[in-house]
């Protein structure tokens, strides 16, 4: 019997790491909602942001279940994560970046997200967290 999913899931960098993606997939849905609401908003509201939060919450989803498996002793999962967060979160810096591209509370949202993806990045790919899985 493999002792470590429970060993893990107690490790508070383990647990950090769920709550900060845990965060993000909140953030991304309730984005989505909010741009519902404003949908009729020009301003507020344009095709590139539809598209943006959609495959913002995608990626949010996936990056939570990488998480959770993860922390249930998944080394594939950790790789997904490290991946995934790592490359979110240039993606994230890079079209934050581009003037005019999204509105500004769009922008602020998206900051807050790399913000939360950065995070993960350091965690999983620090030491302590790469050597819980090198057994």
């Amino acid at each position: 019997m493999n002792s470590r999913p429970a060993t893990l899931s107690a490790q508070p960098r383990i647990r950090a790491v769920l709550f900060l993606t845990g965060a993000y997939l909140a953030l991304s849905v309730l984005t989505l909602g909010a741009i519902f609401l404003f949908r009729d908003d020009p301003s507020m509201v344009t095709d590139v942001v539809w598209v943006r939060a959609t495959i913002v919450a995608a990626s949010a989803l996936l990056t939570f279940l990488f998480a959770r498996s993860a922390a249930r002793g998944s080394k594939r999962g950790l790789l997904r994560l490290r991946i995934v967060s790592a490359v979110m979160t240039v993606a994230i810096i890079v079209i934050v970046s581009i003037p005019g591209f999204l509105p500004l509370w769009v922008r602020l949202e998206q900051g807050v997200c790399g913000l939360l993806l950065l995070a993960v990045v350091v965690l999983v790919n620090g030491r302590h967290v790469r050597s819980l899985f090198s057994e």
